[in-house]
């Protein structure tokens, strides 16, 4: 990984006044023109500023079609008809921020505070790991507390040891991702060593006077320290970050052009961009009145619009779609590019074992509230692989390794047949009766579609299973 010039500490590439400039020229964009942008989206190789202001001022339901047709067509070329599952685990809602948007800000008394032992946090692991789920995606409060002997980041390293640890049956997390306060470079290389995946940072809004107005205390108020944690985290070693925005605090075209330039920004510094971009709406939180009157609220029409900008702008990446979002929300993103969605999540510290506090004690409402069974039953209904793969951060296709395979669509010769078999291995160990019938349907129908040396491979990979082998991946 290249790392150019001197430490970054100061967001210097948000350029803030060329943004507005560049949105109100767009503003006169042709429907000519936005057919251009679309052509050139489907090269692969990502749009430019301007570009994505053309698509931002469609207003015609033609043309939002055929922007959606190049989103689910892009989507497709790189990935295939995959869908990555994971779920969130939180263990703390402890904070010292006075966020206004979120349940656990400081001064919020209306939630139950907690913080997991390494007990409690087994405990949460093995209920996911008993309903099927491989991935995790550990998230904390921004104070990290003392919880027996473990104090600060040494929380949090060993939370990720456990969850490594612990074990039901056959079943296990193969990957812990976490979403954690900005650290230092040092904490960073801490937080690498301790074999995460991603490491995920939501700017929340790049707008600076939005961002003052709604971090009113607590670290989170240094903008520039957090909008360069990816730099950080990067120089670090970790070669897998993640972004996004909360659509709703400030306007999104603004936020999304300014992701933009995020992006360029760590694809010109690091030869790599972010592995996720995430579009998290604003919803309802305890003791937040202002999430449930959102200040720039987004709407469905201009949401999905959003997803699929996204994919066409920054084609490689894996877009995240969570359960804030309601069923039917969600499933119209799958066919504009999401890739990887949350099934079966609760957002407040033991929330699994339903032991410690209730749903309101959550960081936000949700919107799908259905568990993994039907989550994964309806993906196969709708066409979609359910994925539970984890086979890239074990082999070391990470950050530009990932990109080089990924930008030219090569990767979903790997995703296909992993997909496949990791869908089948949750099918044999997991899968509720209906659901199984569901899921061998789809994968005899992919298998009949792919090309002779993958569908060989697949089939392998399958009989491997069947003969009660597990963990299998190319």
């Amino acid at each position: 990984m290249t790392v150019m010039g001197r430490a970054v500490e100061t967001a210097e590439f948000i350029a803030e006044g060329g943004i507005h400039a560049t949105l109100d020229a767009a503003k006169r964009s042709s429907a000519a023109r936005v057919r251009e942008v679309l052509a050139k989206a489907r090269e692969m190789k990502g749009l430019s500023l301007e570009e994505m202001a053309v698509l931002m001022a469609i207003d015609t339901p033609e043309l939002e079609q055929e922007l959606y047709k190049t989103g689910k067509w892009i989507k497709d070329e790189i990935y295939g008809d995959r869908l990555v599952l994971f779920a969130p685990l939180y263990v703390s809602n402890y904070c010292g921020n006075e966020c206004v948007y979120c349940a656990f800000r400081a001064r919020n008394k209306e939630i139950r505070r907690a913080a997991l032992t390494q007990e409690q946090i087994a405990r949460e692991v093995k209920i996911l790991v008993e309903q099927g789920h491989k991935r995790v995606l550990l998230v904390a409060g921004e104070s990290y507390p003392t919880v027996g002997e473990h104090r600060g980041l040494d929380y949090i390293l060993k939370a990720v040891e456990t969850i490594y640890a612990t074990r039901s049956g056959k079943g296990e997390v193969r990957r812990v991702n976490v979403n954690l306060a900005p650290l230092t470079v040092a904490d960073f290389k801490r937080l690498k060593a301790a074999n995460i995946g991603t490491y995920q940072i939501f700017q929340e809004t790049y707008h600076r006077e939005t961002y003052a107005r709604m971090h009113l205390g607590g670290l989170k108020r240094n903008y520039d320290f957090r909008t360069t944690a990816c730099d950080r985290a990067m120089e670090a070693g970790i070669d897998d970050v993640g972004i996004g925005v909360l659509l709703g605090l400030c306007d999104w075209r603004f936020d999304l052009l300014a992701m933009m330039q995020h992006i360029r920004h760590l694809e010109e510094r690091f030869g790599v961009g972010p592995h996720t971009v995430s579009v998290p709406r604003l919803e309802p939180a305890t003791g937040s009145p202002l999430a449930s009157h959102p200040p720039a609220q987004v709407s469905d029409h201009d949401f999905w619009k959003i997803v699929a900008m996204i994919r066409l702008a920054v084609p490689y990446t894996g877009i995240i779609m969570s359960t804030r979002e309601n069923a039917e929300v969600r499933r119209k993103t799958f066919a504009m590019g999401v890739s990887q969605i949350s099934a079966g999540s609760r957002t407040n510290p033991g929330g699994y074992a339903a032991e410690l506090s209730g749903e309101e004690d959550g960081q936000f409402q949700l919107g799908d509230h259905r568990g993994l069974d039907e989550v994964v039953r309806d993906c196969a209904e709708l066409g979609y692989i359910p994925s539970f793969c984890t086979a890239c951060y074990r082999l070391g296709r990470t950050g530009r390794d990932f990109m080089d395979l990924a930008k030219p669509g090569l990767i979903k010769d790997h995703c296909g047949p992993n997909a496949l078999a990791s869908f089948y291995e949750y099918l044999l160990d997991y899968a509720s009766p209906e659901t199984k019938a569901a899921g061998r349907k789809l994968i005899a129908g992919k298998l009949a579609a792919m090309e002779p040396k993958i569908r060989e491979r697949s089939e392998t990979m399958l009989q491997m299973l069947d003969d009660q082998k597990r963990d299998v991946f190319v």
